[in-house]
């Protein structure tokens, strides 16, 4: 690969990145560690369907940014405004949940790291603060880079305690109870589980948004194959990490009778102790920082991109245009950020010693409304707006109907439960 290659390349990388930063959060360090320790590996295929499934909408948010230099948000309003009113109903009805389910499990490590945990909401709104700030200030820069560091630490070591777990073997020798998977109780949380693997659906705009903050901050046009290529890296590693912690949950606890706790400082401690104890103590410090570094950089990702969603929404819905000549405001974004972060800590405030409740909440949202989002997705990736040459292959277009199925059956299974569990 000559120097230029790599030049370019380079100038490509991170939305990628800060794709997976967003997924490796809740939905790995809390969700895959409670499947494992919870069922074992029996879920391991709702975690793989999930990932596969979900994969060409993510993957058409980068495309559609690539192909068209705008983000995803615009093409939903040039299918009409009606879509636009859609996401934007959707953003609203989620972004307050989802941004306190990261803010929650955030804090949980801050306190752990630092020794905090006797000021549990004072480090929430600590912890909040700074995001905003850090974004309010620095943007996208400070994000991007910050992102490439920490996620790179705790790649390194969720890959050696998975290496060093397969070595050591599961807790419990003998697991003679088999968990029920189909019953009332459990499809609610397989629901949750794939609800956020690796990542909600509509979160798919955030790509393409970043893809062309991307291209503004480097001043470099990638093409179609380097766009993706950052973002299958990112997706890549994902999925390989949603296995590994899922694998940590299930030897570290499944069978011994114990379990995760529900208060955020103490769940933090508990996946920070599954780490130590096949590493070693001598790990903990490094363990504490990089699981709460890759949660804190997940919080800034989540605040920004809801903030760049309402910022880019609201601007094309008080234009007539759109595309490039809608310039979205900044004060906006700012305010946006303020909004996410005052409605998510009252989320907190009121839900904070149920964590699981909250996350469930949160996920569950996030899957019942995923139908829709990959539908308008496929739409626009496969339609006039984009040029042919740029449109998905066959096989990805197979695997997007397939998508919208899985997708669509789940949703009004969990619907047809809820419905029936009221009456």
């Amino acid at each position: 690969m000559d120097k230029e290659r790599i030049s370019n390349l380079l100038k490509t990388i991170g939305p990628g990145i800060l794709f997976a930063s967003t997924c490796i959060g809740v939905s790995h360090l809390v969700q895959c560690t409670r499947a494992g320790a919870a069922f074992g590996f029996a879920l391991v295929p709702f975690v793989i369907a999930a990932n596969v499934f979900k994969y060409p909408f993510f993957e058409f948010g980068s495309r559609y940014a690539n192909a068209t230099g705008e983000s995803i948000i615009d093409g939903y309003k040039r299918l009409g405004k009606w879509m636009l009113w859609a996401y934007f109903a959707v953003t609203i009805g989620s972004m307050f949940f989802v941004s306190a389910a990261v803010g929650a499990v955030t804090s949980g490590f801050m306190q752990n790291l630092f020794g905090l945990t006797d000021y549990g909401l004072a480090v929430t709104i600590v912890l909040f603060v700074g995001c905003a700030l850090i974004l309010m200030l620095g943007k996208y820069g400070i994000l991007d880079s910050l992102v490439k560091v920490i996620g790179a630490i705790l790649l390194l070591s969720t890959l050696l305690a998975f290496v060093l777990a397969l070595i050591q073997g599961p807790e419990a020798k003998v697991v003679t109870e088999t968990p029920e998977i189909w019953s009332d109780a459990t499809i609610p949380f397989i629901i949750a589980l794939m609800g956020w693997m690796p990542t909600a659906v509509d979160l798919s705009a955030w790509n393409s948004l970043w893809t062309v903050e991307r291209i503004e901050q480097t001043g470099y046009k990638p093409t179609l194959k380097e766009t993706l290529l950052d973002f299958n890296f990112g997706y890549l590693v994902s999925a390989v990490l949603s296995i590994c912690f899922l694998t940590l949950g299930a030897y570290m606890l499944f069978g011994t009778g114990k379990e995760l706790p529900e208060g955020t400082a103490p769940f933090a401690s508990s996946v920070i102790s599954m780490f130590t104890n096949f590493i070693g103590e001598w790990s903990y410090i490094i363990i504490a920082a990089a699981s709460f570094s890759i949660m804190f950089g997940t919080a800034i990702a989540v605040f920004d991109g809801y903030g760049r969603s309402l910022s880019r929404t609201w601007a094309l819905i008080k234009s007539d245009k759109v595309g490039k000549e809608v310039k979205s405001s900044n004060s906006i974004y700012i305010w946006g950020i303020a909004i996410v972060v005052i409605g998510s800590f009252a989320i907190v405030y009121f839900l904070s010693k149920n964590l699981k409740d909250l996350v469930d909440i949160a996920t569950i949202l996030s899957f019942v409304i995923a139908p829709l989002i990959a539908i308008v997705n496929y739409k626009l990736v496969t339609g006039a707006l984009v040029p042919s040459s740029y449109h998905p292959k066959m096989w990805l277009k197979v695997l997007s109907w397939l998508g919208i199925v899985f997708l669509t059956g789940f949703a009004i299974y969990y619907l047809w439960l809820l419905m029936n569990s009221w009456m």
